[in-house]
Parts: structure tokens; C-alpha cells; sequence
């Protein structure tokens, strides 16, 4: 007599996973986030430490040329930073600033880290002269002292003298007028220095008067006269 086969009576694993159909497992595929090459995420990673460590705007040229990594690549890694560190979970962001990239504080954080900023020190500030005067340069650049003057109401040769040392302003030539005066411009150092892309991205005259009224309440009770 033939011996019967004996069936499998191997019990089954209660939490075994069933197994997916074509259908899902394609539905699956289709679903998951591209994945990065690994020298892409190491040249981010790169890209991140040296917009930390430097003082100015880098520009895509300069990343591209220190790196050694077509622009191309720099400016797609860039996007994917700036995008990445735009999320809320992130107090700092990277943008363009001056024509480069910088890494700077969100302005919604502004208050916390000026209040701790003033706990260790008092802060290095423009005077409200020199502030309005700057002010002036930037909105109507390039302007010349007798332009400024008449506008301002008062003179103010100290103060282009204390915005031309601290590289805020620069000479632009000379105006095609009788006397031929100086022309003032702002630079590259002012837009970093109040963390703007352009001039386009001035504060209203409305906002700025709001600037002019802190920085005044944040002054000394007795200003020292303007020269």
C-alpha cells in the first residue's frame, strides 16, 4: 500500500505581511521620493559650511569655481537649500543677499535674538542723524551734500564722513552741474548690513519712519549735536 504524502500542517505566522498585488507594488514605486545621490547630499552638505562660515554674500560663480561643480548643479543644490531651511522648524535661512548667498536669521526671530544680543553687550547702533542720511543716499542715490543738505535741513559732513568710514556709502563721481559736487551711493556693504537683496527691497518711507522712532527711543535721553 502507498504511503499517503502528509500534508503541510506547518502553522502560518499570524503576523505575516500579505503580499502585495502588481498593482500596488507599481502604485508603490510611483509613490516613493526620487531618491538623492549620495555626492549630491555630501555637496549640499559642503555648499551649507560655507555659506555658515563666510562673512559676505557668496555668489553662484564663486561656489562654482571653489567647488569645482558646474553652475548648474551649485544653483539646483542651492534651491534645495534655501527651500529646506525656509521650513518654520528652522531659525535661520539662506538667501540672496547683494547679488550672493548668506545665511541669516528669520525676521520673525529678529526680537529674541536682538533682546539676547543686548544682554551681552551694548550694541554698536547708527546715530539718528547718520541713519536719516543714509536713508536719503539710498532713496535717491546718487545724491550729492547739497542735496542731502536741503532735504535733511541741516548739514551733515560729520555724518557722510562716519557712513564713508564704515564703507555703508561710496563716491559715484561727480554731478554735471556747476561746482561739479560729489555724488553719494550706497554698497554692497549696506545691503549686507540690513540684509537686503537690491534696493528694491527698502522699507516704505512709512516703515522707515517706524525704524527712525526705535532707533531714537533706543538712543542716549541727551543726543549728541550733529557736527
Amino acid at each position: 500500500m502507498e504511503d499517503l504524502e502528509t500534508p503541510n500542517t506547518e502553522p502560518v505566522a499570524e503576523d505575516a505581511e500579505p503580499a502585495l498585488s502588481m498593482d500596488e507594488l507599481l502604485s508603490a514605486e510611483e509613490s516613493a521620493p526620487p531618491s538623492v545621490p549620495l555626492e549630491d547630499v555630501q555637496l549640499r552638505a559642503v555648499l551649507e559650511a560655507i555659506i555658515y562660515v563666510a562673512e559676505e554674500p557668496l555668489t553662484l560663480a564663486q561656489l562654482s569655481a571653489s567647488l569645482q561643480q558646474p553652475a548648474g548643479q551649485i544653483q539646483a543644490l542651492l534651491e534645495q537649500l534655501v527651500a529646506e531651511f525656509d521650513q518654520p522648524g528652522h531659525g535661520v535661512s539662506i538667501r540672496e543677499v547683494a547679488g550672493g548667498y548668506k545665511m541669516a536669521t528669520k525676521p520673525e526671530h529678529h526680537e529674541a535674538v536682538r533682546n539676547f544680543v543686548k544682554s551681552l553687550k551694548t550694541p554698536l547702533k547708527l546715530s539718528l542723524p547718520a541713519l536719516e542720511t543714509l536713508a536719503v543716499i539710498a532713496y535717491k542715490e546718487p545724491v550729492t551734500a547739497p542735496e542731502i543738505m536741503e532735504i535733511r535741513g541741516v548739514q551733515g559732513a560729520g555724518v557722510l564722513k562716519t557712513l564713508l568710514d564704515r564703507k555703508l556709502i561710496a563716491v559715484a563721481g561727480r554731478k554735471n552741474v556747476v561746482g561739479k559736487p560729489i555724488l553719494y551711493k550706497t554698497t554692497k556693504e549696506f545691503l549686507i548690513q540690513f540684509g537686503l537683496k537690491d534696493l528694491t527691497e527698502l522699507p516704505s518711507l512709512k516703515e522707515f519712519e517706524e525704524i527712525r522712532r526705535m532707533a531714537f527711543s533706543d538712543e542716549a535721553p541727551a543726543p549728541t549735536p550733529e557736527p
